[in-house]
């Protein structure tokens, strides 16, 4: 046994404690409770154990404090819960990530999902803390491979940037995500899988993402049965993963898959707190919470490295000004949309290209890069333009030369913008050129 392991170990067992404060239930309001008695001890967060008669102990977290009692929020029914039943504060769990994690899927606290023990780090790390300060860090990095040609020249990546990938269910969001931690040039992917439905867990470990993908990968998953403060310490908890390898100064990739799930989950908890709700029923500080979440990806500081991070969200009906849509879009570097109408012909990724943007151009990419980029832009929108005439057979071919250029070019981009790409950057912007070529001569 090394002694990392040892060390690792007995930290572990240096945090179990057998003496706990105990309050009593003074309230019962539907999913949460009122406990009195505590008000000394507990602190908001703080996770109490209530042991009611006849029933197995119920887990919760310290959402609102007034007076001499506590709001309790129990994960899972309050039925069976009396007054006067015990109500223990139980210690914090230690969240300490650790390099033995890769490979690995947790829960929120830290606990191990796949069946195999696992032991903490040495060094606990909060899920709450600042970003490093905005004077200290360094702008956005290098370009990155991507694994598809459309994100390695129209849509680039770059080390530090904050992507949004917005879209509906059912095309191929999750596809996509697990195809960027498997290609994405990063020395750890840290997946938060948020509100995922428990069957999808095990089929996105073991088949989409696969064994490559798994191998320099830590997933972190909170269920949809799992209570809205948990689902909601799950993109916390994933962030503070990515946070603990970018300190030791490696590239990770950070994908939460959703961040609509992480809003829902914070409307529910805030909502038992008290807050009162508002557009379109969240409360005021979902934007905040975003915004918070999402500062701290992004380039480190010093010898750090970087978290590039991309954010998955879920789009009613392709509503892009939906409130969570709205709040993420204005906090990040750059937005993916996916289209259903896209995704319905066969097209995978089925990116719409014309509504998507990085900010990381035109600095990502050299002058001759940026003109190829500009002029496959042109082409794709010309045709958008004229589509409906085309379709109706209203268009007569000649009558406008751009319109005849991008529409024997549409075949040819159409392909480009479904080719994965193994070769990298390079190889990627030499077909978008021979596309557009190819369209041009025919």
């Amino acid at each position: 046994m090394t002694l990392d392991l040892i060390t690792r170990a007995t930290a572990a067992l240096s945090a179990n404690r057998g003496v706990f404060p105990l309050g009593r239930v003074v309230a019962v309001d539907g999913a949460t409770i009122g406990v009195g008695g505590l008000t000394d001890s507990a602190r908001l967060g703080d996770r109490l154990q209530i042991r009611a008669t006849g029933l197995n102990p119920l887990r919760g977290e310290v959402v609102a404090m007034a007076g001499d009692q506590l709001r309790v929020l129990v994960e899972g029914r309050a039925d069976g819960i009396a007054l006067g039943d015990r109500a223990l504060l139980m210690p914090q769990p230690v969240f300490a990530p650790h390099a033995s994690w890769i490979g690995r899927v947790i829960d929120p606290d830290g606990c191990p999902l796949d069946g195999r023990p696992l032991l903490p780090g040495t060094g606990p790390r909060g899920l709450r803390v600042p970003p490093p300060p905005p004077q200290t860090r360094r702008g956005l990095g290098a370009r990155m491979a991507t694994g598809y040609a459309v994100f390695n020249t129209l849509l680039p990546l770059v080390r530090g940037q904050r992507v949004g990938l917005f879209a509906g269910s059912g095309i191929g969001k999750s596809t996509l995500l697990a195809g960027l931690a498997r290609g994405v040039e990063a020395d750890v992917i840290v997946i938060g899988l948020v509100g995922e439905r428990g069957r999808e867990l095990r089929h996105f470990v073991e088949d989409v993402l696969g064994p490559a993908g798994m191998a320099r990968a830590v997933v972190v998953a909170a269920t949809s049965d799992r209570a809205p403060q948990e689902r909601r310490r799950c993109a916390l908890a994933a962030t503070a993963v990515a946070e603990y390898f970018r300190d030791q100064g490696k590239q990770v990739l950070l994908l939460v898959d959703s961040v609509t799930r992480f809003a829902e989950a914070h409307r529910e908890v805030t909502v038992a707190a008290g807050e009162a709700a508002g557009l379109r029923g969240f409360p005021a500080s979902t934007g905040p919470e975003i915004a918070a979440l999402c500062e701290r990806a992004g380039p480190g500081a010093g010898g750090q490295g970087d978290i590039t991070a991309i954010y998955a969200v879920l789009v009613a009906g392709s509503d892009m000004d939906e409130p969570v849509a709205d709040m993420l879009r204005g906090v990040l570097d750059g937005h993916v949309i996916l289209d259903r109408r896209i995704a319905e012909r066969g097209r995978f990724p089925a990116v719409d290209l014309l509504r998507s943007v990085s900010r990381s151009l035109p600095a990502a990419a050299a002058a001759p890069e940026n003109q190829l980029i500009a002029e496959a832009r042109r082409s794709l929108g010309a045709f958008d333009r004229a589509e409906l005439m085309i379709e109706a057979g209203l268009y007569v071919q000649g009558s406008n030369p751009e319109i005849d250029l991008a529409i024997a070019r549409q075949p040819l981009l159409e392909k480009f913008l479904a080719r994965s790409e193994h070769g990298g950057v390079a190889d990627s912007f030499l077909a978008l050129r021979l596309a557009l070529q190819g369209g041009a001569q025919s």
